[in-house]
């Protein structure tokens, strides 16, 4: 009994600190904030963001899915930079903003949606948006998204 006692909390120990290292998943607008917003004159160039892709799978060959790839990208936005407007219309994304914070200004929401570190944003649905690093220092984002092949 004593060995299935200490298995058991060993197994717990181990859940908990699996779940508390888990990015909370962020990226929602407010409670009676959701509107049709256009985002007029939104920035349509980056500003003080590197954006490199770190790795890339062709869908083709992995799950036939014809000219897409998924692709892991990190992007450094320094203070007042941005991530210019863009759509996720047939491109959907998951971002984890490792360091740093981030406004996200989208087309379903009338307030910027502040992101923080260790927080995952959810972008699907055909949303628009825009990204400026509100924070005091440089933001640094992992993005994972699917991508039509150019």
């Amino acid at each position: 009994m004593m060995k299935h006692s200490t298995t058991l909390a060993a197994i717990l120990a181990t859940s908990a600190a699996i779940l508390a290292s888990t990015p909370a998943l962020a990226g929602s607008c407010p409670a009676g904030q959701t509107i049709a917003n256009p985002l007029a004159g939104a920035p349509t160039a980056p500003s003080m963001v590197t954006d490199n892709v770190i790795g890339s799978v062709d869908l083709q060959k992995e799950i036939d899915v014809n000219n897409r790839d998924l692709r892991l990208r990190r992007l450094v936005v320094q203070p007042g930079g941005i991530v210019p407007l863009h759509s996720h219309v047939g491109r959907p994304a998951l971002i984890i903003t490792v360091s740093g914070q981030m406004t996200e200004y989208r087309s379903s929401c009338a307030v910027g949606i502040v992101h923080n570190a260790g927080e995952v944003s959810s972008e699907s649905d055909g949303i628009s948006h825009w990204w400026k690093n509100t924070g005091r220092g440089p933001a640094v984002l992992l993005s994972a998204d699917v991508k039509a092949r150019d």
